[in-house]
């Protein structure tokens, strides 16, 4: 029976955490230990960042990553594909399983490894899983940022999709994407109320956006970002020593997660330099509220004046029309 006193209030969480960098199974045993101290905490919806399993290509930034056809850039490229996430393998099969023991939606950041563009490249997408522990939509990033894109490639629409959660309908973009005013228009026409903002994770990222999208959709907006600082980084090879050696910052990531309600002001002020499941309550009545004054898509919007296309058809070089042996 449905809590009426309750039924507009949900507790989100950032998962801010440091991957255990190039080890896809170490990290996912981290990020089911969030979920399980979510469920504890009866957390609804927990999120992690950008690229969280398993971790950011810090390499390219370090090591001239440009270098066309250099020896050390196929040796990390190639590490990097290998403890790449395949759904179809059953790489997350076990975060499944812990978001339904737990009753905890989640969105999670991975370098996807999708056979249905072979099986040889990568993806930077955000998954979404709900509450019984089902995959509903995974968002492939539409164009990865500068230098990612010596290791992503771009995705499609096919995860502009948005999601019923309690009172709520939520969303998401990757890092950059939560820049595009088209991709988020796409979101707020399906009627996200609670957007999710992944991020590798930097307050210089999150401090000023997460606000911006708030106000301009009168929505919830949860930002989360990873950990990650140069110890993080396993010198298990010459090359890997080679990267520590060259970095001169302290944090690679410094977090940054945050939540902002949809008037634009903190609910959850940026969180920086420590790993930790940080939690807010949300009520949808504060969205109510604010769209009675704005809503981008609906009574503020003129969709006799302009109107947003958007393809959602999953991309791939392969339409196979398949033989009728009934004919022969």
């Amino acid at each position: 029976m449905v809590d009426q006193e309750h039924a507009d209030q949900l507790t989100i969480g950032c998962a801010q955490i440091a991957p255990v960098w190039f080890d896809r199974d170490a990290t996912t045993a981290k990020v089911i230990e969030r979920i399980e101290q979510a469920g504890t905490e009866r957390v609804d919806l927990i999120a992690f960042g950008e690229a969280q399993v398993p971790g950011y290509p810090f390499w390219i930034e370090w090591t001239h990553g440009a270098r066309f056809n250099a020896t050390d850039q196929k040796l990390w490229h190639a590490e990097y594909m290998h403890q790449a996430v395949q759904i179809e393998s059953g790489h997350l099969n076990g975060v499944c399983q812990a978001a339904r023991a737990h009753q905890v939606a989640l969105y999670l950041g991975i370098i996807e490894r999708p056979m249905d563009r072979g099986g040889h490249s990568l993806y930077a997408s955000m998954v979404y899983i709900d509450q019984q522990g089902q995959i509903q939509s995974v968002h492939r990033k539409l164009m990865p940022t500068y230098e990612e894109r010596l290791t992503w490639s771009p995705g499609d629409g096919h995860g502009l999709v948005v999601h019923p959660l309690g009172a709520f309908t939520v969303g998401g973009l990757n890092c950059w994407e939560n820049w595009m005013p088209l991709p988020r228009a796409a979101l707020y026409g399906q009627g996200e109320d609670l957007h999710v903002a992944i991020w590798p994770g930097s307050i210089r990222n999150t401090e000023d956006i997460t606000r911006f999208i708030a106000r301009e959709s009168r929505s919830y907006v949860l930002s989360v970002g990873s950990l990650m600082r140069p110890s993080d980084i396993p010198a298990d090879n010459t090359r890997k020593q080679a990267l520590i050696e060259a970095i001169d910052v302290d944090y690679l990531c410094d977090g940054g997660s945050c939540i902002a309600g949809p008037d634009g002001q903190w609910v959850l002020a940026p969180q920086c330099h420590q790993e930790g499941l940080y939690i807010a309550s949300i009520d949808h009545a504060r969205v109510r509220e604010e769209r009675q004054n704005f809503d981008p898509v609906g009574h503020y919007s003129r969709p006799d004046v302009t109107q947003l296309h958007v393809n959602r058809q999953r991309q791939s070089t392969l339409k196979f029309t398949e033989k009728d042996d009934s004919a022969s």
